[in-house]
């Protein structure tokens, strides 16, 4: 069985695509088993995040059966009626293989050699696991994706800069405001990226943090943590007067917030420049805001332009961490009889 790979990532489609085809994750279980039910995969892990929803399918089918029934899963569970076409990206072995550790190193991320997927793939292989959606195939790949991950993070320079979303979030905030030190920032979501980029935003000299969240205990938590103050959800409007930037990252499914909405409070504000950044998939702020004077939106896919920066200064770096992969790809495939690259050294399987 080979490993196959079917997805959408910001190299292949925009967000307005991407958000259609997220997963919540309190989905995925039932979402694997539909998969596994279906037929279609024998073993499976799907990751969803802000800039890639992907299927890791171990199949009893030839590729590319695997591949159309692999789709028909993915558009149906989201009842997408569009057609799809370059928007979707299909990898077989040796490649699935180099791709799945080349996620794991950050080398396929918007900001290359950031760490956060690291932690979103381990995220999604053990939910996976835990309800019995992989076998040893899937395990053997995936451990072995997370020790490259490790030993490409040891033995290169790949990290040097900006490693996060959310970092590259408050380089934007700093290009729009001359300095934070005087900017109050509301973070709208407690997860992970939200304190990653808070914590960057008061690294940087923000003079206030307020946090807020559909859950006050994660609120209050993040916000104790972080040495700022917790509001309501339902009263985080009343703080837009003071206010100069929102950092937006929840997995709510509608706008939280919306141009109807926000006009009242720019003119609460009398009309201050207002910085709102939206790393959240699907989009937590209406696109019409833009139309609104002096509001500055960017989402998830805008990161990029400050993220192709660093791509720059890292691209030395790139070659040696692509040698490695090869390296351990060609090791795991030939341990298991995987379909190795024709030419291609059988090398001895060995720990890190």
């Amino acid at each position: 069985m080979p490993l196959v790979v079917l997805g959408l990532s910001h190299h292949s489609s925009p967000v307005t695509i991407r958000e259609r085809f997220a997963f919540e994750e309190a989905r995925l279980p039932a979402a694997l088993q539909s998969l596994r039910d279906s037929g279609a995969a024998e073993e499976a892990v799907i990751l969803s995040t802000c800039n890639r929803v992907e299927i890791y399918a171990f199949t009893q089918r030839e590729p590319p059966a695997a591949f159309s029934a692999l789709q028909d899963f993915l558009v149906t569970c989201h009842d997408y009626r569009d057609p799809l076409t370059d928007e979707v990206y299909t990898l077989s072995e040796p490649q699935s293989v180099h791709h799945l550790f080349k996620v794991a190193a950050g080398l396929d991320s918007m900001v290359l050699g950031e760490t956060e997927i690291l932690g979103q793939l381990k995220k999604a292989y053990d939910l996976a696991l835990q309800n019995g959606h992989t076998g040893s195939r899937l395990n053997k790949a995936f451990q072995r994706a997370f020790n490259v991950a490790k030993h490409i993070r040891t033995e290169t320079n790949i990290q040097r800069g900006s490693v996060s979303v959310g970092s590259v979030a408050v380089e934007l905030a700093e290009k729009i405001f001359s300095r934070l030190s005087d900017r109050n920032v509301l973070v709208i979501g407690a997860g992970d990226t939200s304190e990653k980029t808070a914590r960057a935003l008061l690294s940087r000299g923000a003079r206030s943090i307020l946090v807020t969240n559909r859950s006050q205990d994660k609120a209050v938590a993040l916000a104790q943590a972080l040495g700022g103050r917790a509001v309501p959800f339902q009263d985080w409007a009343g703080e837009f007067e003071n206010v100069d930037i929102v950092i937006s990252s929840t997995s709510a499914p509608d706008y939280v917030l919306d141009r109807a909405r926000l006009g009242p409070l720019m003119k609460l504000r009398r009309n201050r420049p207002l910085l709102l950044i939206d790393i959240a998939v699907p989009r937590d702020i209406e696109p019409e805001v833009n139309f609104l004077d002096n509001v500055y939106l960017y989402n998830i896919d805008d990161l990029q332009a400050i993220a192709d920066d660093y791509l720059k200064q890292r691209q030395e770096e790139v070659a040696r961490c692509e040698q490695i992969i090869r390296e351990k790809a060609q090791a795991l495939l030939a341990h298991t009889g995987g379909r190795v690259p024709s030419g291609a050294v059988r090398p001895a399987f060995g720990g890190e």
